[in-house]
C-alpha cells in the first residue's frame, strides 16, 4: 500500500539506555498488529535490536527502522541506542525524523543521556513528546521524574495524562486531554475507559484546561471561541494542539510501562492525530541556503541517512524521500558523485525483516539495496535536478586508540574491513598518522571502539588489538643560538662541500627584525602542522650564492619534520642564514642541505629546546553526587580546571588536560560514574611540558633510536 504524505509519521525514539526504547517499540508494533506477540530482550525476539551483538550485549548499537498501520495512517519508527558511544546513529534518525518520543525513566528520572538528545531535538528543532515509562517500578516517581523535566527543558511540558496509581500495582492512568480514565487488565493491552473520580477531577480538570488554552494561543478563531465557551470541542482541540506540536511550543507527557504494555496503544493514537506529518514540516534546508518543500508532485529527490552491510545481501541503504514519489526501476543520480544508480527494489522495513513495496512518496522512509556509489549524507535526484540536502553533521571524535599491527596480509584484511564499517558508521574515522607511524581510530567512546574490534573480529574474522596511541608533541626553541657547520665529503672525481652559518630563534608575531643582520629575503612558511617557519636571507656579499637558498631551507625544513629531541615536529622558529663558504666545483644543493640541516640540529640543542604538548578543552557533565570523584580523577591527570556550572540537575566542569593524560578517560568517566555522565574535548593549545617528562620523553627516544 502506497501512503500520501499527509498520512505519514515519522517518529524516532529516543531516551538514555534503559529508558525502554526497544520494548516500547514492540508495544507499539503489537497494538498496531504488526506482530502476534511482543517480543522480549532477554529472549532475544524484538524486532529491534536483532543482531547478534546487540543479543549479546542487551542493548541497542544501532538504530532500527519499523513501521505500523494506525488507522489510516503509515507510522515509521525509528528506535535508538541510549549510549552517547551511538550518538551517529541518533543524528541520522533525528535528521529524517518528524516527531522525536522521548522515553523517561521513571525511577532514574532525567539522565544524562537524555540531556544529549535533547540537545540535538533542539538543533533539529523537532516536536518532541515526553513518555514517562517504567511506571510499574517499585522505585518509580511520576512527580519528580515529571519536575525533573521540567527543570532541564521549560514549562512547555504539557501533561495530557498522570498515574492514577505507581509501582508494582500500576494499572490505571488519567488522560486530561480526553477527560477520561484508562484501567489495564493485569497483562496489559487494551484497557477499559472509565469515568474520573470525583477526587481527580479537578487536578484533570486543570491539565485539560492548559492544554485548551495551548491549543487556542496560535488561532484567534480557537482563542475566541474558547473565551466565549471556555473550552474546545475535541476536534477544535486537536487541529489546535497539532500546531502547538508542531512548532515547538509544547511538549506533552504520557504515561506507560512498556514492559507491561500499558499505554502505548494511547501514544499511537496522539501520533497519528496530532503529531505533524512531512509536509506538515518545515522544508529541507539545502547546500547553499535553499529549500526543498516534501511535496509528492515535485521532482524525486532521496536522501540516504544510513548504511549497512549484510551478509549475503550487500549494502542496505536507508533513505528518505524528500519531495516527489520513488518508484521501482526509476533512475537516479547521486549529486555528490554525478553517478546513476537504479533503483532495483523498494522496502518497507520492520527489523531485519522486509517487505517489497512498488512506491513511496514524499515524505515517506524505506530501504533499497546494492546501490553502487552511494553513501551516507549523499542526495539523489531525478536526472536533470540537483538538489544537495544538507548533509548529517556527525559530532567529533571523543577518544582514539591506536591499532597493533598484524601480519601485511592480515593489515590489509583490517583496513578493508575498517574502512566498510567507516563508510556504515560517519562517526568512525581512521587515520594513518605519518608523524606516528601508526593507525589511528577516533571514535565517540571505549565502548564505540569495543564494538568495532568485535565487529572485526567476528563477522571479518581479523585480529585486531588495540595500543596506547603515541602523542603528537611539538618542538620548539626558548632562546638565540648561532651555529656553523662544514660538510665536505671527497670520493674521487667531484666531491661535496657546503658550509652554512646559522642563527635560530624564537618566532612570534610582530617581532623586530634580527639584530646586527641585513635581510635581504625574508619566507613566511605556513607548516602543515601548525606553527610557522621564518627562512631570511641575511648574506651580503655572495658567500653563499643566492641559487643554494631553497636548498638550504629544504635541509632545516627536513630536521623540522623529524625533531632533534623526540623527531616530533618543529614549529615557530626565525632561521637566519648569515654566512658560509662555498666551493666553485664541489659544492651543490645535496652539500647544502645536509650542511644546513646538521647546523639547525646542532644550534636547536642549545637553543633552550621545549617540547609541547597537546592541550584539551574538557567539558564533563555529571551528577553532584560523583562531582567529587570526577573532580579526584581530574587532578590525577595534570588537568587545571577552569570552572564549574549548574547545567539542569547536574553540574558542568571546565578543564584544560593534557592528551596524554586522556587515554581511556572514557572508560574510566563510566566507572566512577555508573554510566551518568558525558565529556566533550576539544583541541585547545600547544603547552609545554614540564621538565621532568620531557627529560622523561627525550631518554625514551634515545633508547628507541639506538635500538634502531
Amino acid at each position: 500500500m502506497t501512503y500520501d504524505t499527509k498520512n505519514i509519521r515519522n517518529v524516532v525514539l529516543l531516551g538514555h539506555s534503559g529508558s525502554g526504547k526497544t520494548t516500547f517499540a514492540e508495544s507499539m508494533l503489537f497494538e498496531a498488529k504488526e506482530t502476534t506477540r511482543r517480543g522480549t530482550i532477554n529472549d532475544n525476539s524484538t524486532v529491534s535490536d536483532y543482531t547478534n551483538i546487540e543479543h549479546e550485549r542487551g542493548n541497542s548499537i544501532f538504530s532500527t527502522l519499523m513501521h505500523a498501520k494506525w488507522k489510516d495512517s503509515k507510522i515509521n519508527i525509528i528506535d535508538t541506542p541510549g549510549f552517547d558511544d551511538f550518538i551517529g546513529e541518533v543524528i541520522s534518525s533525528l535528521k529524517v525524523a518528524d516527531t522525536a518520543v522521548m522515553l523517561l525513566n521513571a525511577r532514574d528520572g532525567v539522565e544524562v543521556g537524555t540531556e544529549i538528545m535533547w540537545e540535538y531535538i533542539e538543533r533539529f528543532k523537532t516536536p518532541a513528546l515526553f513518555v514517562i515509562n517504567h511506571l510499574d517500578n517499585e522505585k518509580a516517581d511520576y512527580a519528580q521524574t515529571l519536575e525533573q523535566a521540567k527543570d532541564r527543558f521549560g514549562k512547555k511540558l504539557l501533561e495530557v495524562q498522570y498515574p492514577l496509581n505507581q509501582g508494582k500495582e500500576f494499572n490505571t492512568i488519567v488522560d486530561a486531554l480526553r477527560m477520561i480514565m484508562y484501567q489495564f487488565p493485569a497483562d496489559g493491552g487494551k484497557p477499559t475507559k472509565i469515568p474520573i473520580p470525583d477526587s481527580e477531577i479537578e487536578r484533570a480538570q486543570n491539565i485539560h484546561n492548559l492544554l485548551v488554552e495551548a491549543a487556542a494561543e496560535n488561532d484567534e478563531t480557537l482563542m475566541e471561541r474558547f473565551f466565549d465557551q471556555g473550552t474546545l470541542n475535541e476536534e477544535e482541540l486537536a487541529a489546535g494542539l497539532t500546531v502547538a506540536l508542531a512548532h515547538q511550543q509544547i511538549f506533552p507527557v504520557f504515561c506507560a510501562s512498556a514492559l507491561q504494555n500499558m499505554g502505548s496503544g494511547r501514544i499511537m493514537g496522539f501520533i497519528n492525530d496530532i503529531a505533524p506529518s512531512p509536509a506538515d514540516r518545515p522544508p529541507a534546508e539545502l547546500e547553499g541556503g535553499e529549500t526543498l518543500a516534501c511535496d509528492t508532485n515535485g521532482k524525486t529527490s532521496v536522501f540516504i541517512f544510513k548504511t549497512l552491510s549484510e551478509p549475503r545481501v550487500g549494502m542496505l541503504s536507508y533513505f528518505k524521500v524528500y519531495s516527489g514519489s520513488l518508484k521501482t526501476g526509476d533512475e537516479l543520480v547521486n549529486a555528490s558523485n554525478r553517478s546513476s544508480e537504479r533503483i532495483s527494489q523498494l522496502f518497507n522495513a520492520n527489523g531485519k525483516t522486509r517487505s517489497a513495496v512498488e512506491e513511496l512518496k514524499a515524505g515517506d522512509i524505506g530501504v533499497t539495496v546494492k546501490l553502487k556509489d552511494t553513501k551516507t549524507s549523499d542526495t539523489l535526484n531525478v536526472k536533470g535536478v540537483d538538489h544537495r540536502i544538507d548533509p548529517i553533521h556527525f559530532p567529533a571524535p571523543r577518544i582514539r586508540t591506536a591499532v597493533s599491527p598484524p601480519s601485511k596480509n592480515d593489515m590489509e584484511k583490517l583496513m578493508k574491513a575498517l574502512h566498510q564499517i567507516a563508510t556504515e558508521d560517519p562517526t568512525l574515522i581512521i587515520e594513518q598518522s605519518k608523524a606516528l607511524k601508526q593507525t589511528l581510530l577516533h571514535g565517540q567512546g571505549q565502548l564505540h571502539l569495543d564494538i568495532i574490534k568485535y565487529r572485526i573480529e567476528k563477522v571479518n574474522n581479523v585480529s585486531m588489538e588495540f595500543i596506547k596511541p603515541k602523542i603528537a608533541y611539538r618542538e620548539t626553541i626558548t632562546k638565540v643560538a648561532n651555529d656553523s657547520y662544514r660538510h665536505k665529503k671527497q670520493s674521487g672525481g667531484s666531491g661535496q662541500f657546503g658550509e652554512v652559518h646559522m642563527r635560530i630563534e624564537p618566532y612570534y608575531e610582530g617581532m623586530a627584525p634580527p639584530s646586527g643582520l641585513n635581510v635581504r629575503n625574508e619566507e613566511i612558511e605556513e607548516l602543515p602542522w601548525g606553527g610557522k617557519l621564518v627562512f631570511t636571507w641575511c648574506i651580503v656579499g655572495g658567500s653563499i650564492d643566492a641559487k643554494y637558498s631553497n636548498a638550504i631551507k629544504k635541509g632545516v625544513m627536513q630536521k623540522m619534520e623529524e625533531g632533534p629531541l623526540t623527531g616530533s615536529y618543529c614549529r615557530d622558529i626565525r632561521v637566519c642564514i648569515y654566512d658560509g663558504k662555498m666551493h666553485a666545483v664541489d659544492s651543490n644543493d645535496m652539500a647544502f642541505m645536509i650542511a644546513s640541516s646538521q647546523v639547525f640540529k646542532n644550534a636547536f640543542q642549545v637553543a633552550g629546546p621545549q617540547i609541547m604538548e597537546p592541550i584539551y578543552d574538557l567539558e564533563i557533565l555529571c551528577s553532584d553526587e560523583v562531582m567529587g570523584d570526577v573532580m579526584g580523577d581530574l587532578q590525577t591527570r595534570r588537568a587545571v580546571i577552569q570552572g564549574m556550572e549548574r547545567e539542569g540537575h547536574y553540574q558542568k566542569i571546565k578543564a584544560k588536560v593534557p592528551l596524554a593524560e586522556l587515554y581511556k578517560y572514557s572508560s574510566t568517566l563510566r566507572s566512577l560514574t555508573q554510566g551518568r555522565a558525558k565529556f566533550n574535548r576539544k583541541f585547545a593549545e600547544f603547552n609545554p611540558v614540564p621538565h621532568d617528562i620531557q627529560k622523561q620523553l627525550i631518554s625514551t627516544y634515545q633508547a628507541q633510536f639506538e635500538e634502531a
